[in-house]
């Protein structure tokens, strides 16, 4: 992180904090937030977590989540007013205003300080200090690390502890990615020495499914799986209809690109889907071929090399089509990986 000593001075006295993350927050983005939170509730501070928008149930054990803002549910005008206040704002597992939708101009013109942490690829570079890191395997882990570099490691507890376990535990897919590091394992162990009950937050995430969700994971697999070998490619385009025939709740889609990358040869899988009349697409790959790159400059995204996600402005069969006739451009790199 830049200036560190000056962002201790700025933690030394009682703050109004303000932590978001991105739209639809995964494990991590929730993870750091509620993690990040309970840390410096425990030196003092007033601070309140505001997502853009709702996330997966299968989040809501995670300590402080009962007293989460969410911005798009009724709380527009609260949320602003506390951006406003915040002496800091702490912009966590996103790197461009954009991602956090409509509070994004509202944190943009708020005279708080700003701090980002974060890992994605190129960030917009829009906060006073940043501790931004693309080779750490999650955000969650940048929060353990700059708790420790503030010299407090000893506040990190059970609860704290299992936010950021959850956050590194998904976002390496259970320390599958090449992203699983030494130093992510010495993570994870002093997690466990502290108390994290490893096999708990396991169970919490991954099995924690309604009957709904599994009769939708078989339909998809079954009805809507398109495997394209000449490209090494499969996809999934799910309409808003298909989604409320099964009463499709945020989380339901978690995890159903990462079927499609599985298959044996595939290079790249995309998963295109229609919620809230909004288009938007998850990307994940293999090898050498960056999904950051294709989502950045077709689909108005961004991410990691491997894992990308990016929003459509067209309807969803024509935002397939525009997919698919990208597909020939990009031929020889998916054959050559």
């Amino acid at each position: 992180m830049q200036h560190l000593e000056k962002f201790k001075e700025l933690l030394s006295s009682p703050k109004k904090i303000a932590i978001t993350t991105h739209q639809k927050p995964d494990a991590d983005a929730l993870g750091s937030s509620l993690a990040l939170a309970f840390y410096l509730q425990k030196k003092g501070h007033q601070v309140q977590v505001i997502t853009p928008t709702d996330y997966p149930k299968f989040l809501h054990w995670m300590h402080g989540n009962e007293q989460v803002i969410i911005f798009n549910e009724g709380k527009e005008k609260l949320s602003a007013q506390i951006m406003r206040d915040a002496d800091i704002i702490f912009c966590l597992d996103f790197s461009v205003l954009n991602r956090i939708n409509e509070l994004g101009e509202i944190v943009r013109n708020a005279p708080g300080y700003k701090v980002l942490i974060d890992h994605h690829l190129e960030p917009e570079h829009f906060a006073d200090f940043e501790y931004w890191d693309t080779g750490a395997a999650a955000t969650a882990q940048l929060i353990y690390e700059l708790i420790v570099m503030l010299g407090d490691r000893s506040y990190i507890d059970t609860a704290i502890g299992e936010c950021i376990y959850a956050g590194i535990m998904t976002d390496t897919a259970s320390f599958r990615h090449s992203n699983t590091t030494k130093r992510v394992h010495q993570i994870s162990a002093d997690l466990i020495e502290i108390g994290v009950e490893t096999n708990r937050v396991q169970r919490l995430v991954y099995d924690t499914n309604t009957e709904a969700r599994l009769r939708f994971l078989g339909w998809a697999l079954s009805e809507k799986l398109i495997v394209l070998p000449e490209y090494r490619t499969a996809y999934f385009a799910i309409s808003e209809q298909e989604l409320n025939r099964f009463q499709s709740q945020t989380g339901d889609t978690e995890g159903l690109v990462n079927y499609g990358l599985s298959i044996e040869g595939i290079v790249l899988a995309a998963l295109i889907m229609e919620r809230d009349k909004t288009v938007r697409l998850s990307f994940r790959s293999v090898g050498d071929f960056s999904v950051n790159e294709l989502s950045r400059k077709h689909f108005e995204g961004g991410g990691h090399k491997n894992a990308a996600g990016g929003k459509s402005d067209l309807s969803l069969q024509e935002t397939v089509t525009k997919f698919l006739s990208l597909l020939p451009t990009y031929k020889d790199q998916l054959q050559t990986v």
